[in-house]
Parts: C-alpha cells; sequence; structure tokens
C-alpha cells in the first residue's frame, strides 16, 4: 500500500512550536498537479481537517488554527510542512498527512477534493500520522 510518511511530531509545552514534515516514498509517483492535507485525531472527536494546500498555492485552514499554524509546499518533490506556533494543549493529537493526486483545495474546508468533471479517479493516499502532545 502506498503511503506518505509523516515526522517531526513530539511533546511540547503550550506556547511553543513544532514543525510537522510528511513526504512521499522516492519511488512513488507523484503528479505536478495535487492537493495535500493534514489531519489530526483528538481524543474523543472525529478526525479533522487542520489545513490543506494544492499546487497552486491555494491553502485553507480551520479557524482554531489560522494564524498559528503555517502549511507550506514548495513543488511537488518537496516535502509538504505544517509549521505549528502558539500551541495549546487542544492541538494534541496524532497528525496525519493525506494527498490527493490532482485534487485542489476545496472552497471553504481545508479539504482536497477533484474538480467537477475532472478526468481522473478521486485517491486518497495517507500516512501513519504522527502524536504531538502539548502540555499547559
Amino acid at each position: 500500500q502506498v503511503r506518505v510518511e509523516e515526522s517531526g511530531g513530539g511533546s511540547v509545552q503550550a506556547g511553543g512550536s513544532l514543525r510537522l514534515s510528511c513526504e512521499a516514498p522516492g519511488d512513488m509517483f507523484f503528479p505536478e498537479v495535487y492537493c495535500m492535507a493534514w489531519f489530526r485525531n483528538v481524543v474523543g472527536q472525529e478526525r479533522e481537517g487542520v489545513a490543506a494546500i494544492d499546487d497552486d498555492g491555494t491553502t485553507s485552514y480551520i479557524d482554531s488554527v489560522r494564524g498559528r499554524f503555517v502549511i507550506s509546499k514548495d513543488g511537488a518533490e518537496n516535502p509538504l510542512y505544517l509549521e505549528m506556533n502558539s500551541l495549546k494543549s487542544d492541538d494534541s493529537g496524532t497528525y496525519f498527512c493525506m494527498a490527493v493526486p490532482f485534487g485542489r483545495v476545496q472552497a471553504g474546508s481545508p479539504r482536497c477534493g477533484l474538480v467537477p468533471g475532472s478526468r481522473y479517479q478521486y485517491r486518497e493516499i495517507w500516512g501513519k500520522g504522527t502524536m504531538v502532545t502539548v502540555s499547559s
């Protein structure tokens, strides 16, 4: 099963920062057109989309992280990052990277989808997750 690989999780005190990374395996074909997103599982809650980006630089964030988190990716061959600043205990959880080849950021939502009429099949590529613990 093809997966992307996350790294960078850890433990930090409230107010601190972490940077998560996500890379595709070297032998994985990754198109120039893509959308990638960070999701998180927080204890007692459903998995939620945190931030998304596509190849033309469009980004989207959930309200609770806007202004504190920055998603970035400099081209198809480079890693996806999530710079997390001013961390809160509510940010603790397992963070997952997800890629949608030929995808675009969906309007108003930190998620990826295909544009209407796309000739490509929708496909999600997930990582195994990296844990973030923020202590107050």
